[in-house]
């Protein structure tokens, strides 16, 4: 059995977006199907197409929110978690990566044709972007592991 990590990354692999390969690594921790995931995750690689949060972060906080977020409405404690949680996500993950802006951990404008056309060519997909996926996984397990969510 591969571990989180290794799936994420393989997902990944086989040109599914960050944001779903994440996602569909904790799919089963979720309670949702692996291809629920790769639909919930299609739209949000490589920062929703724009280059703004990357898809990895993106893919995590979902995990994050069918785990511990607030689902009754008016439930300030659900919602006091699920922010706590989220923070402590984001901040680690930039923490660990300088950014958690696609378009700044790739040093191109991945909204424009001219920046995917780079950041192809200088292999940030095949090469960056996984590394991206593994930290993002790495962190939320070991968030999920370390969590006192009582």
């Amino acid at each position: 059995m591969k571990n989180k990590h290794d799936k994420a990354v393989e997902i990944f692999a086989k040109k599914m977006h960050c944001s779903q390969a994440v996602l569909a690594a904790f799919s089963e921790e979720c309670g949702i199907s692996e291809a629920q995931a790769f639909r919930l995750g299609s739209c949000f690689g490589s920062g929703m197409r724009k280059g703004e949060v990357c898809g990895a972060c993106t893919g995590a906080l979902m995990v994050l929110g069918l785990l511990y977020g607030q689902e009754h409405i008016g439930n300030l404690e659900e919602r006091e978690l699920s922010n706590r949680i989220n923070d402590m996500f984001m901040n680690r993950f930039k923490e660990a990566n300088g950014s958690y802006i696609c378009n700044d951990l790739l040093g191109h404008d991945v909204s424009t044709p001219e920046g995917v056309q780079k950041a192809r060519a200088e292999g940030l997909f095949t090469e960056f972007c996984p590394k991206m996926v593994a930290s993002a996984v790495d962190i939320l397990e070991e968030i999920i592991e370390k969590i006192d969510v009582k």
